[in-house]
């Protein structure tokens, strides 16, 4: 049994953290990266660990030593921060890209501020007139906490369901 008093999910809660994803989506979908870094927390921590392919049902298949990338606020706000200049040859034509957000589980925390959040996704981009069409899926498990009156992203952690990535890079954001 819990020491600490569960915070109930109201339909209201849910709806405002849905709306900070939602949100969050939208920004990435249409290039507006600046606003995306002012719905994440100053001490955020943004990973994404390899997948394994273990035998057995039940096993856990997430890498306990192994990530695509372990980042914070301040080196995504450098990733964006290039992304506004000429170097930014990944960007060049700009992707075309899509997040979709789905099954969004919320539970309370022992911080009556603070939730965590579980959410799939589905990412799609391509780019330039290619057929191609690269895409990304699995599970994000994040914190979310009130700071200030609004709901901020304090941590992170994606997990692909591929444990091979197929994109041709990894420069979007999840």
């Amino acid at each position: 049994m819990s020491s600490y008093l569960s915070i109930p999910i109201t339909a209201h809660l849910q709806m405002e953290i849905t709306n900070l994803l939602n949100m969050e989506a939208y920004y990435l979908d249409n290039g507006k990266y600046k606003e995306w870094l002012d719905l994440l927390s100053d001490n955020l921590t943004y990973r994404m660990p390899l997948r394994e392919t273990l035998e057995g049902v039940g096993a856990d298949n997430v890498s306990k030593d192994a990530l695509f990338f372990e980042e914070t606020k301040k080196s995504l706000t450098t990733r964006v921060n290039r992304l506004y200049t000429k170097s930014a040859w990944v960007e060049n034509p700009a992707t075309r890209q899509r997040h979709f957000i789905s099954n969004i589980m919320i539970e309370s925390t022992k911080n009556p501020e603070e939730f965590k959040v579980r959410s799939y996704f589905l990412f799609k981009r391509s780019r330039g007139s290619t057929h191609d069409i690269e895409e990304m899926f699995g599970e994000r498990n994040d914190i979310v906490r009130k700071e200030s009156n609004q709901w901020k992203i304090v941590s992170r952690t994606i997990l692909p369901d591929q444990s091979v990535i197929t994109t041709m890079n990894m420069s979007m954001f999840l």
